[in-house]
């Protein structure tokens, strides 16, 4: 706790903030307020779901009160940012409370994720400490990170998360932490606009960026999004394939506990058939996950065949979703398919239970109605900022409950995406109809340029997902000595016969999509690869295509 710590400005108007506390959009409570006012409610009532079983509120509450007394023992304390690396599970939820209790800001991170990935965050984030797995699969996070300690100086422990006998020397172990006593534990009170998370970008293609969100953005922006998706106001039970440690995540803790007293079903890894299984065996009110998750899904019922039990919602998110994915999964699955249009920067929009199956217009899926409870969205022209019509294509760009502070140790990143007046620029193209539906048609940033010539990738995806031998796809662009870039499209096959790159641009072609967009690649993949964050790994696929030699 030093007068260098990071400092998080929040770049939205103070008096716009505390309006929405006076109008009762945000509680105007810390997360850990929040979630212990929960804990009293309902003593007994299941917090969490994972590999080690059930696990109460008030249980949880006692290992998050020993767990933050350890940690303030090490002088860790308000405004201290913590780095955070587990796999879905309790102890990623027992580390987000603690740090919350002690008006300490956690900064999640995917396992998966590498060391040089894990060094530039803890560094540019001035983190003090960093929690993380001594194992998971063939990772070993908290030795690689114990190896960075020389080179960040801020970083004064690292906190290893495994069996007894595994922690790396160096390293805390968190089991002792947790056997801390909390009899004396008081926790903080921190302001609840200041800064309770921080949120990283997929990060798939650059390094990640930071976004610092408050306590009222996320129980209150965020939470109200998820509010408006539990129809009689049960508390829910979630889901979770894709990571905690996410930004489609941070839906977990901070809001299906904290904000909404529900119960959070985890997965310390994807597969489909462990997702299949548990909607078997926890019947949860709520699935959040990725298109590509669902679509992995779906191909394991075409092979068993069996019922699933209905939620009220799948939602997806992180990736477009087509219409093809949403009518199979509303059919699969027996519920409301949502579409959310969202990302960490600060941008969220949800199609929501009206239907079964989410609208379409040309450009496929529709983002749904902005919700002001949850964010406000507007269109811009992309060179002048100007506020453009109904109907008008331009930037979409966001302000509202669960816009971030800033970007964090960034300030080029806010110059460069935040608006004097607080409005986020999320790089993304739309417009907004006459019925205030919003359609999000690609990226300014997105493209494969083509002999000077621009292509959508996501728009090719849409009409290849109709393909009757595709069961997923993604195109990217690979580099090219004559064209600059050419489009490749790596394909799941649905079925024992993988379509051709002819087949797919016979398909395109009668789809009405004109030639200079059909791929010029094409390649066959068993299944997509996926990033820390449970979205298609395109530069994988990208590396995969550049080093092949026998491209069909």
């Amino acid at each position: 706790m030093t007068a260098e710590r990071l400092v998080l400005r929040d770049l939205l108007p103070a008096e716009l903030r505390r309006s929405w506390v006076v109008d009762g959009t945000c509680p105007d409570l810390d997360l850990y307020s929040l979630f212990r006012a929960r804990q009293i409610a309902d003593l007994h009532r299941t917090a969490v779901i994972d590999a080690k079983g059930k696990l109460c509120y008030t249980a949880l509450d006692r290992k998050v009160r020993c767990l933050a007394t350890g940690l303030r023992e090490l002088g860790i304390g308000p405004g201290d940012v913590v780095g955070v690396q587990l796999p879905d599970g309790r102890g990623a939820v027992i580390a987000d409370l603690a740090l919350a209790a002690l008006g300490a800001v956690p900064l999640p991170f995917p396992v998966g994720r590498g060391v040089l990935e894990a060094e530039g965050l803890l560094r540019r984030s001035e983190a003090v400490a960093v929690i993380a797995a001594t194992e998971h699969r063939a990772y070993r996070h908290a030795a690689d990170l114990r190896t960075l300690a020389a080179a960040l100086p801020r970083l004064r422990h690292v906190i290893a998360a495994g069996r007894p006998g595994t922690v790396p020397d160096g390293t805390i172990p968190l089991a002792e932490l947790l056997r801390s006593d909390p009899v004396g534990f008081v926790p903080a009170r921190p302001d609840p606009d200041s800064a309770a998370r921080i949120l990283v970008s997929s990060g798939s293609e650059a390094e990640p960026k930071m976004v610092a969100y408050s306590h009222n953005a996320l129980a209150g922006g965020r939470g109200n999004f998820l509010a408006s998706l539990i129809p009689d106001g049960t508390p829910p039970r979630c889901l979770f394939l894709v990571p905690l440690a996410s930004a489609f995540g941070s839906n977990g803790t901070a809001v299906t506990l904290a904000r909404h007293g529900g119960t959070l079903v985890l997965l310390d890894h994807f597969t489909a058939d462990a997702a299949l299984a548990a909607v078997r065996a926890h019947r949860p009110t709520h699935v959040l996950g990725v298109p590509t998750m669902v679509r992995m899904m779906l191909e394991r019922l075409d092979v068993t065949d069996e019922e699933l039990p209905p939620p009220t919602a799948l939602v997806l998110g992180g990736a477009p979703l087509d219409a093809t994915t949403a009518a199979a999964a509303a059919q699969a699955f027996g519920c409301s398919v949502v579409n959310l249009y969202g990302s960490a920067d600060g941008v969220n929009c949800h199609t929501g239970l009206g239907r079964a199956v989410p609208p379409t217009d040309g450009s496929g899926v529709v983002a749904g109605h902005p919700d002001p409870r949850v964010a406000e969205i507007r269109i811009a022209d992309p060179s002048t900022h100007q506020l453009l019509p109904d109907g008008a294509v331009g930037e979409i760009i966001s302000r509202g409950p669960m816009t971030p502070l800033c970007y964090v140790g960034a300030p080029e990143l806010d110059a460069r995406y935040r608006t004097p007046e607080g409005w986020v620029r999320t790089g993304d193209l739309g417009y907004l109809d006459a019925d205030g539906l919003l359609h999000v048609v690609g990226r300014l940033k997105d493209i494969v340029i083509r002999g000077g010539a621009n292509i959508s990738p996501a728009e090719v995806e849409r009409e290849l997902t109709a393909h009757p031998q595709v069961r997923d796809v993604a195109c990217v662009g690979v580099p090219d000595p004559l064209m600059g870039e050419r489009l490749a499209a790596c394909v799941v096959a649905r079925g024992a016969q993988p379509p051709t790159l002819a087949s797919l641009r016979a398909h395109l072609t009668g789809r009405g999509l004109e030639r200079r967009k059909h791929p010029e690649r094409l390649l066959v993949v068993p299944e997509l690869p996926l990033t820390a964050a449970g979205k298609p790994d395109r530069a994988a696929l990208r590396e995969r295509l550049t080093e092949s030699t026998a491209l069909v």
